[in-house]
């Protein structure tokens, strides 16, 4: 296993993720080479990602019409650890690493037929207000949904 900067213990990292979702690659995602295209991954974390911040209740909050705040992605990283073809079935995984102010850093694992890991990544999203572009700081309730995620085993 290739040193990531983002991961100290792998198989304990592993163990700690518990919201998931199946994705099957599509021909489309693929390359002239049968691999996956290195774009996909990213896709693949929005999906996972956008699904777990439904299962917390945070898109019905940012998606109304009064909303004043928005998430945005401030950084992304994908580490290809093992290759991926066309057809084969991906566990997606994303799970909170660290809560900031007005941030999360998410982690993201993805694996093959749900046994090897074959990507892993991470990154920032943050809470801000949609008018100023200015971070907004986690209210008790989102900040107490996201430290119960890190815990709590999604069905």
């Amino acid at each position: 296993m290739k040193n990531i900067s983002y991961i100290d213990h792998f198989e304990q990292w592993q163990r700690s993720f518990h919201f998931f979702r199946r994705v099957k690659v599509r021909f489309c995602e693929t390359d002239m080479f049968g691999h996956l295209n290195n774009t996909v991954p990213f896709i693949y974390f929005e999906e996972v990602r956008t699904e777990f911040l439904k299962a917390l209740g945070f898109m019905d909050q940012w998606t109304r019409e009064e909303s004043e705040e928005i998430p945005v992605v401030a950084d992304l990283k994908c580490d290809f650890l093992k290759q991926v073809f066309f057809d084969d079935e991906l566990y997606v995984y994303v799970k909170v690493h660290e809560i900031g102010r007005s941030s999360v850093d998410l982690h993201y694992m993805v694996k093959k037929d749900d046994k090897e890991v074959v990507l892993v990544g991470r990154g920032t999203l943050v809470q801000i207000n949609k008018r100023t572009g200015k971070s907004v700081p986690w209210n008790d309730v989102m900040r107490q949904k996201l430290q119960h995620s890190q815990s709590v085993l999604f069905v």
